[in-house]
């Protein structure tokens, strides 16, 4: 097995997604090269669900090697261990016990403590129109509600939903926003921790009002604007010109087609080695799981209807893995403990 830092990396994802927008930002700071396949923001993904057999239908998706990672959460991580900081990759996570909490919080809180959801609901209801029914159904489709049947004005990303939910974040947008200028920004400190540069801090918090601030009408200029909030919007624009600079000297990466992508991937060593499924994990053990069992692996906030199914290959207290292949192979996904679900092939029904 190579080294992982010899290994190819592969991103797939668009340009307007906010969480490959989050990664891209993490790849960039840290100097971390990568070929990108670029894929539509609407199912069907022919290039991850045929070529590889990955059902999972959130962006991005990244794969080191022969491994290849859901969530950016735990692809973060994994570059974090995979990659450690050098001269080549500098770090930018920290090394105080207090930062390190900071960071792990945001990463979570940001997602799971509707962060971005209220962010995603600042969205204009005719910017949503506008991509069309496809887009609408499609996303419909990752909040997890069926639409065969119903018509459009049943989708939560119908014109009448998204006004409904908009005050709502436009309020809870505003005291995050609020909270960072009158908090960790309001001595002028650069970045969220006092680091020189942007951190992982700065990076797991950025993100979606990064996203938010590029929008079109996505922020009532009322309610939040750099004439309000001029730390907040000032350390937004440092952050983006942080990695434009970067991005200036280290190129644009190499893009690449789905089959040379897929090649890519299943020509390389696994990144690391095959691990053991723990015995003692409580769910291992009341669900009687073993390595070799057939599984379905499922995402349990959004995108659940889209199982991947495969065999079994490890789980312990940090993530699942199985592995599973298409067209071009196979490969080992991985997908964190935290927000998704494991259960032999057939048995999930009853645990939705």
């Amino acid at each position: 097995m190579a080294g992982a830092t010899d290994l190819p990396i592969v991103l797939y994802h668009y340009v307007h997604s906010p969480y490959a927008q989050r990664m891209v930002a993490y790849l960039t700071l840290r100097k971390i090269p990568y070929t990108q396949c670029f894929q539509p923001n609407v199912l069907p993904r022919p290039d991850l669900k045929e070529k590889l057999g990955i059902a999972y239908r959130r962006i991005p998706v990244l794969s080191i090697g022969r491994d290849v990672y859901v969530d950016t959460r735990l692809i973060i991580t994994k570059l974090e261990q995979l990659y450690p900081a050098s001269a080549a990759h500098p770090g930018i996570s920290s090394s105080t016990p207090e930062h390190r909490l900071t960071e792990a919080l945001l990463s979570r809180v940001v997602t799971d403590g509707g962060i971005f959801m209220r962010a995603a609901a600042l969205l204009p209801a005719e910017l949503i129109a506008a991509r069309g029914a496809q887009f609408v159904r499609d996303r419909a489709d990752l909040a997890g509600v069926d639409m065969r049947g119903k018509g459009d004005e049943a989708s939560p990303f119908s014109t009448d939903s998204l006004n409904a939910r908009r005050p709502e974040a436009v309020a809870e947008i505003r005291d995050v926003v609020e909270l960072l200028e009158t908090t960790v920004l309001s001595d002028g400190r650069d970045w969220l921790l006092g680091t020189a540069g942007p951190a992982l801090a700065d990076v797991e918090m950025v993100w979606p009002l990064r996203w938010t601030y590029r929008i079109p009408g996505g922020l009532p200029a009322d309610v939040i604007s750099k004439k309000l909030f001029p730390k907040v919007f000032s350390w937004v624009e440092r952050f983006e010109r942080a990695v434009e600079e970067t991005r200036a000297q280290l190129g644009e990466p190499k893009t690449v087609k789905g089959d040379e992508a897929a090649s890519i991937i299943v020509g390389a060593p696994y990144a690391e080695a095959e691990g053991a499924v723990v015995a003692t994990d409580p769910v291992v053990a009341a669900e009687g799981l073993k390595k070799g069992n057939d599984v379905k692996l499922w995402p349990t906030d959004w995108g659940f209807l889209h199982k991947d199914s495969g065999k079994l290959v490890s789980m312990d207290k940090t993530e699942f893995v199985i592995e599973t292949g298409g067209t071009a192979g196979s490969i080992r996904l991985h997908a964190p403990r935290h927000g998704f679900k494991v259960s032999k092939a057939g048995g999930d029904a009853a645990r939705l």
